[in-house]
């Protein structure tokens, strides 16, 4: 088991569940499909735990700027208060997608980790800082962070350039993330039923498997994420509400 599973809680698990890097291993996707601006609401549930995930991405004159909290809801805001609130802002190349700024402010989990990292592909480094700590960080090629390798999948998926392996910059370790496609099904959500493909990640020496049920319709949204560890169900978000933006 990776040692960092022992100190990271289900919400962190939960909101990265875009796993993955910004290197990629297998040849990168080279069309030009976009991706799609929205706004998404998720219900989520962790164990005894219930949670509200409600995720952004807007498109800029220079690439998109994803939005990403989740926060307790119900009786879970009896238990633990607060919220994880992430943003990246990223850009897309010839190669796909690639991270220019990563924030994160962690008030819920037992941690409560900040971060603020900006990626320098001239030098390939990251920097910034991690709970008012300077950090800088020396990348092994396109590296994602938890926010935008979300979005890499997603682009991926609709230029047909699904890699098996990616790389994720966690922000105290780079971390491979191995990438296979699980088929097709029909899924219902409150948002809706869908047609939808399955892809299932999970990083080197980890215990977790996370899996994704995107749509094709939706820019390949994840309209189901599960998380299951050592074969058990530890987490399941479900799509609530979706709307494109112009």
């Amino acid at each position: 088991m990776n040692q960092h599973d022992n100190h990271r809680t289900p919400g962190q698990y939960w909101i990265s569940w875009f796993l993955a890097a910004v290197c990629l291993l297998a040849s990168p996707a080279q069309s030009n499909g976009k991706l799609t601006a929205y706004t998404a609401e998720y219900k989520v549930r962790m164990s005894i735990a219930s949670g509200r995930l409600n995720t952004e991405l807007e498109s800029t004159e220079s690439g998109y700027i994803a939005r990403h909290t989740i926060v307790p809801t119900g009786i879970s805001r009896l238990i633990r208060r607060g919220a994880i609130a992430e943003v990246a802002e990223f850009a897309s190349g010839t190669d796909g997608i690639y991270p220019i700024a990563y924030q994160s402010n962690d008030t819920l989990s037992r941690d409560k980790v900040r971060a603020d990292v900006h990626f320098d592909w001239g030098a390939n480094e990251a920097s910034g800082t991690v709970n008012d700590e300077q950090l800088l960080s020396v990348l092994e090629g396109l590296s994602y962070d938890r926010v935008s390798i979300q979005y890499a999948l997603m682009h991926d998926l609709i230029n047909d350039g699904l890699s098996a392996q990616y790389r994720m910059f966690d922000v105290d370790e780079l971390r491979i993330v191995n990438v296979r496609s699980i088929g097709k099904k029909q899924v219902e959500v409150a948002a809706g039923t869908f047609s939808a493909v399955g892809i299932q990640h999970q990083r080197e020496n980890s215990s977790r498997v996370t899996t994704l049920w995107c749509v094709k319709e939706l820019g390949y949204l994840p309209v189901i994420i599960e998380q299951h560890r050592k074969g058990e169900l530890r987490l399941r978000a479900t799509l609530r509400s979706y709307s494109p933006s112009n």
